[in-house]
C-alpha cells in the first residue's frame, strides 16, 4: 500500500511498523544438484498487519495455574499431620496401595500429600516438612513430604538416590 493512498491516521503511525511500507521481493534461491536445477523463493515469515491488529488486539497468554496453590513462591511449609491413609488406591493402569497423610498446613490450609519411599513413621500430630509436586497416579495429591526432615525419619538401608530420601551415607564394612 503505497504511503500517498493510505489513511492519515495510518501515516500518523508508520515508524511502528516501517517494514509494512516496503515492498518485501522474493529472494531466489539457487540450488546446485546434478539432478535437479531449479530457483525457490523464501519469503518473510507472515505476522499480523498493523489493520490486523488495530481491529482486535492482541490477547495477552492465560496465566498457568500452579501445580502446588497452597505453596505459592515457597519451597516448603511446615505442617502439622491430621491423618494417616495406607489404603490409597492409583488411578487405573497401576495397582498399588499409596501412602498419604492429610496435613493442615502453618498458613491453615488442610493438603493430601504423598509420602514418598518404603515405610514411614508418620503418626498424627507430626510435625512435617511440605514440598510441591504432584503424584501422577493418585487424584488430588499434589504434594509430598520430605523425608529425613522434622518428625519424618529417612528410608532405612537405601543405596541409591540417598539424599532424595533422607538416609545418610553408609559406615564402610572394611574399616
Amino acid at each position: 500500500m503505497p504511503a500517498q493512498t493510505m489513511p492519515p491516521h495510518l501515516l500518523r503511525l508508520s515508524f511502528l511498523l516501517p517494514s509494512l511500507f516496503r515492498t518485501i521481493l522474493p529472494t531466489p534461491v539457487k540450488i546446485s544438484s546434478t539432478i535437479t536445477n531449479r530457483t525457490l523463493s523464501t519469503t518473510a515469515p507472515l505476522s499480523a498487519t498493523l489493520m490486523q491488529v488495530l481491529r482486535k488486539p492482541r490477547q495477552p497468554q492465560r496465566a498457568r495455574h500452579p501445580v502446588s496453590p497452597a505453596l505459592v513462591n515457597r519451597p516448603h511449609m511446615k505442617g502439622v499431620c491430621l491423618r494417616v491413609v495406607n489404603n490409597f488406591k492409583p488411578k487405573k493402569p497401576n495397582s498399588a496401595e499409596r501412602k498419604v497423610a492429610k496435613v493442615r498446613l502453618s498458613s491453615g490450609r488442610a493438603v493430601t500429600c504423598y509420602i514418598p519411599g518404603e515405610g514411614h513413621n508418620v503418626q498424627q500430630h507430626s510435625v512435617v516438612l511440605v514440598r510441591g509436586g504432584r503424584s501422577q497416579d493418585c487424584p488430588g495429591v499434589r504434594y509430598h513430604l520430605v523425608r529425613g526432615a522434622m518428625d519424618l525419619g529417612g528410608v532405612g538401608n537405601r543405596i541409591t538416590s540417598r539424599s532424595k530420601y533422607g538416609t545418610k551415607k553408609p559406615k564402610s564394612a572394611a574399616a
